[in-house]
């Protein structure tokens, strides 16, 4: 049993294991190297580390990691991934592999973290003297079960009738509505140029958030997007009112499952109609007539409108490792201090 340690320039020579680890494990498109490989290149420092752990020549984990200070080490968690880069088969033993690991880190760390895991991907572990795990957020996904008739019944009645009375209202203002599908990698540039026009007309240009093919977030999700649509696994939904688009979704998919990275739509029509729902809802039927989809992830902390579109709630959550039993102990006290404590 033994873990091996790569500078972060090395990860091309390994995507292919990565990948197949992946496949095996979880299959997940966020864990996927073109979702990574862009992470790195756009939010990487650079000092990042890959570390492999095996067992009798079988390779049972892969994860990249760095350094957050002196004494913590976590899996590498740019704001833009939804998940830690971890990834593990089922018959892992977190609590007896980690502190091998913690052994083998530079500066001899106090704990390592492996954050934001999904429990659908990876079981959650049992406490123990060393390792704790702690709620993230909880997040919302759709399984995809009969037709899409059957689901749209059994959403709520308000949501229905809203959806109904807003297209009513658009068609005798004359206004056409439109669904289109984007998946080329060709399409990829034009997608982000768009989004970044609908983010940018509203509140997160003041808060310097917007997506824009100009900044480190456009050039990020638009190389996600060429890298999924190369291999026929991307996806954009673009929402038209007439011959303006006023709300985008920009997705990846997994083996059997959809991924909405981001959703924006447009302010103005915002305040009369709901842009990004009337897409949502022929969006998600033409992803249940396809047949193909299982799952659709949003992978956002849960909203009031997350559950307008699903009864599906799970809880993320992290990992600590500690390099002894009191450091437990004593990161729970100060948690519990921080939260009671205005000084803290």
């Amino acid at each position: 049993m033994s873990w091996n340690l790569y500078p972060i320039n090395e990860f091309r020579n390994f995507q292919d294991s990565w990948q197949q680890l992946n496949h095996t494990a979880s299959g997940s498109p966020l864990l996927s190297p073109d979702f990574i490989l862009p992470l790195l290149e756009v939010f990487g420092r650079g000092d990042e580390v890959l570390a492999c752990y095996q067992e009798k020549d079988e390779l049972k984990v892969m994860t990249i990691i760095c350094q957050k200070n002196q004494w913590i080490w976590s899996t590498f968690q740019p704001s833009q991934a939804p998940l830690g880069m971890w990834i593990q088969k089922v018959d892992v033993d977190l609590p007896s592999i980690l502190p091998e690991l913690i052994q083998q880190l530079a500066q001899y760390p106090l704990v390592f973290s492996i954050t934001q895991i999904d429990p659908d991907l990876v079981l959650r572990p049992e406490t123990g003297k060393k390792l704790v795990t702690l709620d993230y957020i909880q997040t919302a996904k759709i399984t995809l079960q009969g037709d899409f008739e059957e689901y749209w019944a059994s959403r709520g009645k308000n949501l229905r009738q809203n959806m109904k009375k807003q297209r009513n209202k658009l068609a005798k203002d004359g206004v056409v509505t439109r669904l289109e599908l984007c998946v080329l990698a060709a399409d990829a540039q034009q997608a982000i140029a768009d989004y970044g026009k609908l983010e940018s007309s509203g509140w997160k240009l003041d808060q310097g958030t917007a997506i824009q093919p100009s900044n480190n977030q456009g050039k990020f999700y638009q190389k996600v997007l060429e890298n999924f649509c190369h291999r026929g696994k991307g996806r954009v939904y673009k929402y038209w009112f007439n011959d303006q688009v006023v709300a985008v979704d920009l997705c990846i998919e997994g083996e059997d499952s959809l991924i909405i990275l981001k959703t924006t739509y447009d302010e103005g029509w915002g305040r009369l109609f709901s842009p990004a729902f009337l897409m949502r809802e022929e969006e998600f039927k033409q992803i249940f007539d396809e047949k193909k989809i299982k799952n659709i992830e949003f992978y956002g902390r849960v909203m009031d409108w997350h559950t307008k579109w699903s009864n599906e709630v799970r809880t993320l959550y992290h990992v600590n490792s500690y390099r002894w039993p009191a450091l437990r102990i004593f990161h729970r006290v100060i948690r519990r201090l921080r939260k009671t404590c205005v000084w803290m």
